[in-house]
């Protein structure tokens, strides 16, 4: 009987892919592992074993598989039947999310290896001279790689060359397969059991009577070794006795040590013993009973807590219980500068239970944390992450815990996958019949809308930690300072008057600009020329520390103008302000005080918010300037003032979400004040102080904004009322988008009439040279989205069968917020 097997392959095609196997590996093989396959004429890939049947293909030959790489699944069938909802609801193909789930250390890479045909002899005069350099090493080394052949022909493409030797029959062609994880291996030392006798030891110990070093490093080995019944590093040894790992090498050739290697984890917890979980006071505690009777009704709940109302200690008191009942938790957090206050203080009470997942972190580290919940290790019981730890492969998920679950950075926009981790979670939840609690100081309008439709369970906690009052919040009109000239720079005299208090009380600040760089637009006084990124319909951000122009969608860098390159002016100016120029700034007007700068171009290593955040909470800064990063639940004890520099630029902003966002910004940012006794003030500076939404922010009124954005959206069609599905056109031809467009349109409308919006250029419509045209679906209340989806596939298979609109790219965005 012949056997087959179906497989993913990390590929964006819609179709499973089938191979044929023996009868030995059929019976070896289980769904969830991996295999290495032959794809197209060359290729080798890393397949994941879908199925295991005898129906033989009907329109291909099936090709053998090449190896097997697992000895036991490495994916569960939990996980499988979550990446298929995933592919079926996001729109997407199951390689891209099999892309997306597996830490890329898993997909191992083909690298073609060029040896030389020894069966048959080449003159030289017969090659050309890019030919006989490859043949000549070739003679030297028994076999080469393609990035070898780059460095010794001196260019890139060598396919040509490759393929011109082949004919000739010079070489010969292999695909080898490399695995991309290493283990971490540590050296440890102890005494060679020749000498560990009285006698042999007291021989050895007066032979090294000449050499006090060596002799210092026994007597040191010695000394640890009584202290605890550990094994000895060498790192650990060379420190103690003060030697240098030369010695430590000698004692090894003369046989006195004996080296050993044991394979570790990469991220390990050195903590002391864990302390007890906090006390909750009475608010938490009735918060805590009301979450657990909801979830007797509701896999989902929501906790619309204030902030700084305790949600995490809560969150902590359900883990412990989720722990008691031997049940995995997962706490998902939307940003990584989160997981760092965190992960101290959950390790203080769950030490090494918890780990941590997420991009962060090393190929080698995330394949640990992968391999530990593979293996129900007692080390991943807890797994704190950002989005893409929906993917681990959990045993036994109990509780999933969704903090600041408004926030956007939940969503991925980009690759495929185009998932939302925060919807997601909940199904992933429903699999494993595990409770999802989503917690917030100003809920999203879907999750609100959820639970006032009863389809969600809600909890309120309103009160402050210790009964703080919630921050005094004052809007500061700077039109009107601008006229009766209070303004220095970009602060308001009321500003530098509270900073200034502020300072002088011993206490710190946080001051938030929605924009990175210096300047976003540089502009020449004589002309009126911006320049302009050449990749896209952006003008470039100006970047003080680098002297650089830089744009923020492709990374296109250029040095600052000396000149105008329209008129040759030397008169250029910049306008708007980001983070830089507020730093600079304040540090002119408080010189005696230090400030830190937080955002994207301060946080790029894999401890660049660590440094920020530590240095902050330890009071070693006064004033910290940053973007959005400052918003989220990020809990500083001596922050008592909290400046705004500039409301408008978040409120007119493109987007029927603006308003909403605005919101949840501002009141999350005035959340970091005062979160210990003494009450907290926000100074918001704006030029509209009259705003609705900044009234709302000023009196705290998340019920007023949400009345009135839902009002909004029931009028205009838009979520959590209708669905919605953008569809995107790219491509670097703008009449070819504009055409593809009007068809895609054209078709969408036959179905689905008045219901489609576009095709529209967005705000910025060239990004990397490519043309962008969106079309919007919107899906009433009562119709099927199952069925849309449908109808939508069909008309991207009729759209990619026409010849003209094949190299356009279409991306699908099923719930594009």
């Amino acid at each position: 009987m012949l056997y087959y097997i179906d497989v993913i392959l990390p590929v964006p095609l819609e179709k499973l892919f089938t191979y044929s196997i023996t009868e030995a590996e059929a019976s070896f093989l289980q769904v969830g592992m991996r295999v290495a396959v032959p794809f197209g004429k060359t290729k080798m890939y890393t397949a994941l074993v879908h199925s295991i049947h005898t129906n033989k293909p009907l329109v291909y030959e099936a090709k053998d598989i090449h190896q097997i790489l697992d000895e036991t699944p490495i994916v569960n069938p939990e996980q499988l039947s979550f990446w298929q909802w995933i592919s079926n609801y996001y729109m997407c193909t199951l390689g891209d999310v099999m892309r997306a789930a597996l830490p890329s250390a898993f997909l191992l890479e083909s690298e073609t290896i060029i040896s030389k045909n020894n069966e048959k002899e080449i003159a030289n005069e017969d090659l050309k001279d890019d030919e006989f350099l490859v043949y000549e090493a070739l003679q030297y080394q028994s076999s080469l790689k393609i990035q070898d052949l780059i460095s010794i022909l001196d260019k890139k493409n060598v396919l040509p060359v490759i393929k011109r030797l082949l004919e000739k029959e010079a070489i010969h062609l292999q695909e080898e397969i490399y695995e991309k994880y290493k283990p971490k291996y540590v050296r440890y030392v102890k005494l060679h059991s020749d000498y560990t006798s009285e006698t042999s030891l007291q021989n050895v110990l007066e032979a090294l009577n000449r050499a006090p070093k060596q002799k210092q490093v026994i007597m040191t080995l010695f000394m640890l070794s009584a202290k605890s019944n550990k094994p000895i590093k060498v790192a650990e040894l060379t420190e103690a006795s003060q030697a240098s790992s030369a010695i430590i090498k000698t004692l090894v050739d003369k046989g006195i040590l004996e080296e050993y290697h044991i394979q570790t984890d990469r991220v390990n917890y050195f903590g002391e013993e864990n302390e007890a979980s906090k006390q909750l006071n009475e608010h938490q505690i009735k918060a805590f009973e009301e979450v657990k009777t909801s979830f007797k009704t509701h896999a989902v709940t929501l906790l619309h807590g204030v902030t700084s109302s305790g949600k995490t200690e809560i969150y902590v008191k359900l883990i412990e219980e989720a722990l008691a009942k031997g049940e995995q938790v997962l706490y998902l957090l939307p940003e990584i500068a989160l997981t760092t206050q965190l992960v101290s203080r959950l390790q203080n009470y769950f030490g090494e239970q918890v780990a941590v997942f997420h991009s962060k972190y090393s190929i080698h580290e995330r394949v640990e944390v992968y391999t530990n919940l593979l293996n129900n290790s007692a080390k991943a019981q807890i797994i704190l992450g950002a989005r893409s730890s929906i993917f681990l492969p959990f045993k036994n998920l109990g509780l999933i815990l969704v903090d600041e679950e408004h926030e956007q950075s939940f969503k991925q926009f980009d690759p495929a996958p185009r998932y939302h981790a925060r919807d997601a979670a909940v199904v992933l939840a429903n699999i494993f019949k595990a409770k999802t609690l989503l917690g917030s100081a100003t809920p999203s309008l879907e999750s609100y809308y959820n639970a006032r439709q009863n389809k969600y369970g809600f909890v309120a906690l309103k009160t402050r930690f210790n009964n703080v009052l919630m921050p005094e919040i004052e809007l500061v009109d700077i039109k009107d300072k601008h006229k009766r000239k209070k303004m220095k720079g970009h602060f308001s005299d009321r500003m530098l008057e509270e900073m200034a208090e502020t300072l002088k009380a011993g206490q710190q600040i946080i001051l938030f600009q929605n924009r990175r760089g210096f300047s976003p637009i540089v502009e020449c006084n004589t002309c009126g020329n911006s320049p302009q990124c050449p990749n896209c319909d952006v003008s470039l951000t100006y970047h003080q520390y680098r002297n650089q122009l830089r744009c923020h969608y492709c990374g296109y860098h250029s040095a600052m103008l000396l000149k105008c390159m329209a008129c040759g002016s030397p008169d250029i100016d910049s306008k708007g302000f980001g983070t830089e120029q507020i730093e600079v700034e304040v540090k002119e007007l408080f010189p005696n005080h230090k400030v830190a700068r937080m955002d994207l171009d301060t946080t790029r290593g894999k401890y660049g918010y660590e440094k920020i955040i530590t240095s902050f909470e330890q009071q070693e800064v006064d004033i910290l300037v940053g973007t959005q990063m400052l918003t989220k639940g990020l809990d500083f004890r001596n922050v008592r003032l909290v400046g705004i520099m500039n409301a408008d630029n978040m409120l007119n902003f493109p987007d029927f979400r603006a308003h909403e966002r605005s919101f949840q910004l501002m009141l999350q940012v005035s959340g970091r004040a005062g979160r210990t006794e003494e009450r907290g003030k926000v100074l918001i500076q704006t030029y509209n102080p009259f705003h609705k939404i900044l009234q709302q922010v000023s009196t705290n009124d998340y019920l007023g904004m949400y009345k009135e954005q839902m009002d909004e959206r029931f009028n205009f069609k838009y979520p959590p009322v209708y669905r919605q599905i953008k569809i995107t056109l790219k491509h670097k031809d703008y009449n070819r988008v504009n055409m593809a467009a009007d068809w895609y349109a054209k078709s969408l409308r036959q179905v689905f009439a008045a219901f489609v919006l576009g095709p529209e250029f967005p705000p910025v419509s060239r990004i990397r040279n490519q043309f962008h045209k969106n079309i919007l679906i919107k899906i009433p209340p009562k119709q099927s989205l199952g069925k849309t989806k449908e109808a939508i596939h069909k008309i991207d298979t009729s759209f990619n069968a026409v010849k003209d609109f094949r190299s356009v790219r279409v991306i699908l965005n099923v719930d594009n917020y």
